[in-house]
C-alpha cells in the first residue's frame, strides 16, 4: 500500500481526496474529447491513411473503450483485495504507458496497442476514485463532491476540443502528437497525492483492520478530533455494524442473482449499471468523438468552423456540469434524470428533424443546420446538468458495502462497453441513416423517464449504511409512490435505524 507521507486532517484530507478523483476523472475527460481533434488532423490522416475507412477510424476511436471495459472488469475482479489507493496507483502506472505509445506512435498497431493500455488504466481509476471518495466523504457533501470529479471530467474534455481548434493552422505532426502527449501530465499530478490520503476507512473495516479504520475516521473528522470521540466512535459501530449484518445475510451466488438476499445486491448493481446505459445511449459519446466530422459531413461547416463549433459546444458543456453542482443534492438524483430525460430526447428530435428538412429543401439547408447546431448545443446543457454527474454519484452510492466496489466497477464496466458500441457505429451510421441517426438517440431518451420514475429510488441525503436498510424494508422494484424511496429527505425511520445500529456494537 502507498503510505501517505504526512499527516492531513478533517476538510483539508477531504479535499485531498477530492482532488484524487478529480485529476483522474481529468485525465479520462481529456481522453474522451482529445481524440476527435486527432481524427481530422491532415498529418494523423496522412500518417495513417487507414483511418479514412469509417470502420478503422471508428476501431481506432473506440478501442479506447475496450480498454477500459476490461480495466473496469479487473477491478470488480480484485478491486476488494487491492484496495482503493493500490487500484488507482495501478490504474495510473498504465494510463502512463498507454499514453506514451499512442504520442510516440508511428504506426496504426501501436497506437491502437497504446489507446487499449491507455483504457485499460481509465478503466480501473474511474471505477475506484468515485468509490473512495464516497466512502470518505459525509453523506451531505458526498453528491457535491463525486459530482465535481464528473464535471472535470467535462473540464478537460472541453480543453481538449480548444486544444484541437487552437492548433488548426499547425500543419505537421504536432498538430496531434501535442494533445496526446498533454495528458502525461495528470500522471504526475495524481500520483504525489496519493501519498497524502490514507486508505477508505470503510474498506479498511471491510479487511477488518479496525484500529487503521478507526484512525482514519478520526483524521477524517478533524485535526483534533481523538479516536474515542462519541461521533467518531458512533460512525464507526454504524458502518461495523452494516459490515456484520450484510455478512450474517450472506447468501449464495444464485440466490443474489435471483433476488432472494435481503439487501437485493443483484438488483442495486443493474440500477447503478443502468445509469450508465441511460449516460451512453444519450448519444453523447457519439457527439464527444465526432462532432467535427458531424458537423462538417452532415451540417455543411468547414473544418475550422466545424472545431470552434466542438470547442464552443464543449464550454457550455464544461459550464453545465459544474451547474448541477448546485441541483444534484438540492433536487437529488431522481429528479435530475427525469427532467434530463425529456428535455435530451427533444434535442434529438428537433435536430433530427431539421437535418430531415435540410436534405428535402436544399434552399434551406444553411438554416436548418444552424438549428441543428443550435440543438446539438443545448443537448449539452441538459446533458451537462443531468447525466454528466448523476450516473457516477449513484452507482458510487446504491450499493452496498460488499458489493460497492463490484456495483461501481459493473456500471464503470457498462459505460465503457456501451461507449465502445456508440462510438464504433456513430460514422458508420451517420453515413448509411444520415438524419435518422439522431432520431434513435432522440426515442431511446424519452423511454428513460419511465424507467426512473418506476424503478430509481433516491440516493441523495442518505448515508451509505442506509441503502440496506432501504432495500430491505422495500423488497419491490417499484419505487414510484413510496415516500421512503423517493423522498430526497432522510426519511426518519432511516435515523432510527442507524440508532438501532449503533445500540447493537
Amino acid at each position: 500500500m502507498i503510505r501517505e507521507k504526512s499527516r492531513i486532517y478533517g476538510g483539508r484530507l477531504i479535499a485531498m481526496i477530492t482532488l484524487v478523483d478529480t485529476f483522474s476523472s481529468c485525465w479520462f475527460g481529456y481522453c474522451q474529447g482529445v481524440f476527435a481533434g486527432v481524427l481530422v488532423s491532415d498529418n494523423f490522416k496522412a500518417k495513417f491513411p487507414q483511418t479514412l475507412d469509417a470502420n478503422i477510424s471508428g476501431i481506432t476511436s473506440s478501442c479506447f473503450f475496450l480498454g477500459a471495459f476490461v480495466g473496469s472488469t479487473m477491478a470488480f475482479i480484485s478491486g476488494d483485495k487491492l484496495g482503493r489507493k493500490k487500484t488507482i496507483a495501478w490504474g495510473l502506472l498504465f494510463n502512463l504507458i498507454g499514453a506514451t505509445l499512442q504520442f510516440s506512435s508511428w504506426h496504426l498497431p501501436q497506437m491502437i496497442i497504446g489507446r487499449l493500455i491507455n483504457g485499460f488504466g481509465i478503466g480501473l481509476t474511474s471505477t475506484m476514485t468515485p468509490v473512495f471518495l464516497s466512502e470518505s466523504a459525509k453523506s451531505h457533501q458526498r453528491g457535491k463532491l463525486v459530482g465535481i470529479g464528473a464535471s472535470s471530467n467535462v473540464t478537460m474534455f472541453a480543453l481538449a476540443n480548444w486544444i484541437s481548434y487552437a492548433l488548426y493552422s499547425e500543419g505537421g505532426p504536432f498538430q496531434w502528437r501535442f494533445p496526446l502527449s498533454f495528458q502525461v501530465i495528470f500522471f504526475f499530478i495524481i500520483a504525489p497525492l496519493l501519498f497524502f490520503v490514507p486508505e477508505s476507512p470503510r474498506w479498511l473495516l471491510l479487511m477488518g483492520k479496525e484500529q487503521d479504520a478507526l484512525e482514519v475516521l478520526a483524521r477524517l473528522a478533524g485535526k483534533n478530533v481523538p479516536m474515542d470521540d462519541l461521533i467518531v466512535t458512533a460512525e464507526f459501530r454504524s458502518i461495523k455494524a452494516a459490515i456484520e449484518l450484510e455478512r450474517e445475510d450472506r447468501t449464495p451466488l444464485m440466490d443474489v442473482l435471483c433476488f432472494r438476499d435481503k439487501t437485493h445486491n443483484f438488483r442495486r448493481l443493474i440500477l447503478s449499471c443502468g445509469t450508465q446505459f441511460m449516460q451512453q445511449f444519450s448519444g453523447i459519446n457519439a457527439l464527444g468523438f465526432y462532432l467535427p466530422t458531424l458537423l462538417t459531413q452532415t451540417v455543411g461547416f468547414n473544418q475550422e468552423m466545424s472545431r470552434l463549433i466542438s470547442a464552443v459546444s464543449s464550454t457550455v458543456y464544461l459550464v453545465s456540469a459544474f451547474g448541477s453542482l448546485i441541483f444534484i443534492d438540492r433536487f437529488g438524483r431522481r429528479k435530475m434524470m427525469l427532467y434530463a430525460a425529456i428535455t435530451m430526447g427533444f434535442c434529438h428530435i428537433i435536430a433530427s428533424l431539421a437535418l430531415r428538412e435540410s436534405e428535402v429543401d436544399v434552399s434551406k439547408r444553411k438554416l436548418m443546420g444552424n438549428v441543428a447546431t443550435a440543438m446539438f448545443i443545448v443537448y449539452h446543457v441538459f446533458f451537462g446538468t443531468g447525466f454528466a454527474s448523476v450516473p457516477w454519484v449513484y452507482s458510487a452510492e446504491v450499493n452496498s458495502l460488499g458489493w460497492r466496489t463490484r456495483g461501481a466497477a459493473a456500471a464503470t464496466a457498462t459505460n465503457w462497453l456501451f461507449g465502445f458500441v456508440v462510438t464504433q457505429f456513430t460514422k458508420v451510421g451517420v453515413d448509411r441513416l444520415g438524419w435518422a441517426f439522431y432520431l434513435i438517440f432522440g426515442v431511446i431518451c424519452f423511454t428513460y423517464f419511465p424507467i426512473v420514475f418506476c424503478f430509481y429510488p433516491e440516493t441523495s441525503n442518505r448515508t451509505l449504511e442506509d441503502m440496506d436498510h432501504m432495500f430491505i424494508q422495500n423488497p419491490s422494484i417499484f419505487v414510484f409512490g413510496k415516500a421512503d424511496m423517493t423522498q430526497r429527505r432522510r426519511p426518519k425511520n432511516f435515523i432510527d435505524a442507524e440508532v438501532a445500529r449503533i445500540a447493537m456494537v
